[in-house]
């Protein structure tokens, strides 16, 4: 059986206005392109979808079920270190974390609390274990 690519995600927020400006900001540091209002692509053909969640539905929250985070690869430490400037001098909230096997992690939250990770892997650590 072949791997089947991710071609998409849905992201719902309960500030869609918060939520465009703070992705807006950060996905064409990610290598996206906005192809219609609340549509980004990147050249890997995946889609990110962005929609005003339901009043009713529940936040996310750490370790629940759901989508706890979203990740990316970084070229290297340099863009991960300049990514995370450039979140805060945007005034948006930031994590830069550097552990023991060399990795390079940004960790963002969106207005929503979905978090994002940039980070850089030396050769031959894989970005989950």
């Amino acid at each position: 059986m072949p791997a089947l690519p991710l071609d998409h995600l849905t992201i719902l927020s309960r500030d869609a206005e918060a939520s465009a400006a703070w992705y807006g900001a950060l996905l064409p540091k990610l290598g996206f392109v906005r192809t219609k209002s609340g549509i980004w692509r990147n050249a890997n053909g995946l889609y990110l979808q962005f929609r005003t969640a339901r009043t009713e539905a529940r936040p996310y929250e750490r370790y629940g079920a759901g989508l706890n985070h979203l990740g990316f690869t970084a070229p290297d430490p340099a863009f991960v270190e300049a990514l995370a400037a450039y979140m805060t001098y945007l005034g948006h909230e930031t994590r830069l974390q550097r552990f023991g096997d060399g990795i390079v992690a940004l960790f963002m939250p969106d207005p929503d609390g979905l978090r994002v990770e940039v980070s850089w892997y030396p050769e031959g650590v894989p970005p989950v274990d």
